[in-house]
């Protein structure tokens, strides 16, 4: 393939021969630093409020905030198109 097959704007290239576009979508950094994906698909999140300011927190509380959890469809499809 020539140099002048391929043409290149801001966002996309264009293959000449082929006539196909290739998007270049970057992963956000704090997303893959943030968000897991699961076997199944899902996407996996860690729980607010865990940070600081935990004394007048409970056991029980800290325990579960600890943990990590699924996010919700809605906020999954915004999070899938970041990571």
């Amino acid at each position: 393939m020539r140099k002048t097959d391929v043409v290149r704007t801001d966002k996309y290239s264009i293959n000449k021969q082929k006539g196909c576009k290739m998007p270049k979508m970057k992963t956000k950094s704090a997303a893959k630093k943030r968000f897991a994906v699961t076997g199944s698909g899902r996407i996996k999140r860690k729980h607010a409020y865990h940070s600081h300011i935990l004394t007048k927190k409970s056991n029980k509380r800290k325990r579960i905030l600890a943990s990590t959890t699924v996010m919700s469809n809605a906020d999954a499809r915004r999070v899938r198109e970041m990571i």
